[in-house]
């Protein structure tokens, strides 16, 4: 019998309506928790904005939180996939010579930026990051907390850069980039509002050079003590 249940297991995930229809719910679940709290979206929303049966997406992902999860996880995915074939190729082309910090930077930062200003599914995830986590009763905070291999794969990199550093400090600040590339990603409409429009925040490119110069003398600012 369990032979049986694998055999049909595998030809459900083989069949293209299946995932079809499993592409269908992420999409429905992303837009609907992008735009309201995790508490006041349900299941039953979710399959009716999909247009499937709730039934259809209890068997795909078994649970609200889990559904959660992967809509989270797909897009998170793809964005460190990115950021990783990014380093790689500094790495490589900087061969023999240790990559140099602002290739480093680059690779962390451009994808993040770039997504924010993508009008399609990429900045929908954006949004969805903005809410859930104003949200306290949604479980993004963990999956956060979880999903951290993908910068640790930095750390080689930056070190080779900053020989001077200890990990502690290289640590800090890269927490302290990433808390920089949080707040533009998600809040960049208020410097609009703070500068009365003078800085110019509508272009990818430059928004992108402006915080890669701002953490680049964050690594390379002086120690205390």
């Amino acid at each position: 019998m369990g032979g049986e249940r694998a055999k049909d297991n595998g030809s459900r995930q083989r069949d293209p309506r299946a995932g079809e229809s499993r592409t269908r719910i992420l999409d429905a679940a992303e837009t609907l928790f992008a735009g309201a709290s995790y508490a006041a979206v349900s299941m039953r929303d979710i399959a009716s904005r999909a247009g499937v049966g709730l039934g259809a997406a209890n068997y795909h992902f078994g649970s609200k939180e889990e559904l959660f999860k992967q809509v989270f996880l797909r897009r998170a995915r793809d964005l460190n996939r990115e950021r990783a074939r990014l380093l790689s190729e500094a790495v490589e082309a900087a061969l023999p010579s240790p990559v140099g910090l602002r290739m480093v930077l680059d690779a962390l930062l451009r994808p993040a930026i770039r997504w924010s200003f993508d009008p399609g599914g990429r900045a929908l995830f954006i949004q969805f990051l903005i809410r859930c986590q104003a949200d306290p009763g949604s479980p993004l905070r963990a999956l956060f907390h979880e999903d951290l291999d993908h910068l640790r794969r930095f750390l080689p990199a930056l070190a080779q850069a900053l020989p001077d550093l200890s990990e502690d400090d290289i640590l800090w600040r890269l927490h302290f980039t990433l808390g920089a590339l949080h707040y533009t990603i998600t809040d960049l409409a208020r410097l609009d509002s703070l500068s009365n429009g003078s800085c110019d925040t509508s272009t990818f490119e430059p928004v992108l050079e402006r915080i890669i110069d701002y953490a680049e003398s964050g690594f390379r600012g002086k120690l205390s003590g």
